[in-house]
């Protein structure tokens, strides 16, 4: 039985239209709870991430947020960052500064910044980048297809608080081909566990005029197949990458992320290399579908 009843919103994130997103549980006022059962929680709202928002411990934040997704706790992801930041805006918070926040999170702090068209972006937190070896692009290109990959831009892993195995794809019409099935899908597995990350994203370049720059597709391979219909943390690991390998797109470029599940997320780049400490900016539009309140 609840001890107590907290304000809960849950968002549709990256995205200005309803069902279109990524959705996110918010869970306000959650001081008191145990970690034990913040997963119980999350295991129970059943979406790919739940976040708990709690006074911040440093006095340079606004708000402390634990993101869990069912089955573990994790430091950083993109679209709760984005997606509690909207509901505690949404919910009358006012800002320490004007148009920022400073989130505290299992990375340290990240800032974010309100755009236009009531966008907010964050910081993407540094990342890590090692490139696949020889022999494990051999691998990926025979779970892949050789043909579809261009290996110009290396395959790497990516790790920002959330690794991720990046992989460029000849265009974005492979890339909404790809199909994983089979031997290709296990070896494709066993590689991405040998690389240290949670899954594959694989991006392609859409043609000038296109719906946007490029086209990502994030897939988990446990048990099944899962794909994640508008991933943060993966954006910023294809906009660091991007950088590292002197490919960047523009000063700024977006990214297309769902289609394959009847999505339609948007996620606005930015680089902003007078920045200290903040080279890269992840942004998105955020929409509450749900506000209510939360036996916890």
């Amino acid at each position: 039985m609840s001890s107590r009843t907290v304000q809960f919103k849950q968002v549709d994130v990256f995205t200005p239209v309803p069902f279109k997103g990524n959705p996110l549980a918010v869970i306000f006022d959650a001081e008191g709870l145990s970690t034990e059962r913040m997963q119980e929680i999350a295991r129970w709202t059943n979406l790919s991430e739940t976040a708990f928002l709690l006074p911040p411990t440093d006095p340079r934040a606004d708000y402390r947020v634990r993101i869990f997704t069912t089955a573990v706790e994790l430091p950083f992801a993109g679209h709760p960052t984005l997606g509690s930041a909207h509901a505690l805006i949404d919910s009358g918070y006012t800002p320490k500064t004007p148009g920022r926040l400073v989130q505290e999170c299992g990375v340290g702090l990240v800032a974010l910044s309100e755009r236009a068209d009531g966008e907010w972006a964050f910081a993407a937190p540094p990342a890590s980048i090692v490139p696949l070896t020889d022999a494990q692009n051999e691998r990926l290109a025979a779970a892949l297809g050789a043909a579809v990959i261009d290996f110009s831009a290396p395959p790497a892993a990516v790790n920002n608080g959330a690794p991720w195995l990046v992989v460029r794809m000849r265009d974005a019409a492979q890339c909404l081909a790809m199909s994983l099935h089979g031997h290709a899908r296990e070896s494709l597995a066993a590689l991405i566990a040998e690389a240290g990350t949670h899954g594959i994203a694989v991006y392609g370049p859409h043609a000038p005029g296109g719906p946007a720059t490029f086209e990502l597709r994030v897939i988990l391979l446990g048990a099944e197949n899962i794909e994640d219909p508008v991933t943060g943390s993966a954006n910023a690991a294809l906009a660091t990458l991007l950088s590292a390998q002197g490919r960047r797109p523009g000063a700024s470029f977006t990214v297309r992320q769902g289609t394959a599940l009847g999505r339609d997320g948007r996620v606005s780049i930015t680089y902003d290399d007078d920045a200290s400490g903040a080279p890269v900016w992840i942004g998105g539009r955020s929409v509450t579908i749900i506000d209510g309140t939360f036996g916890i």
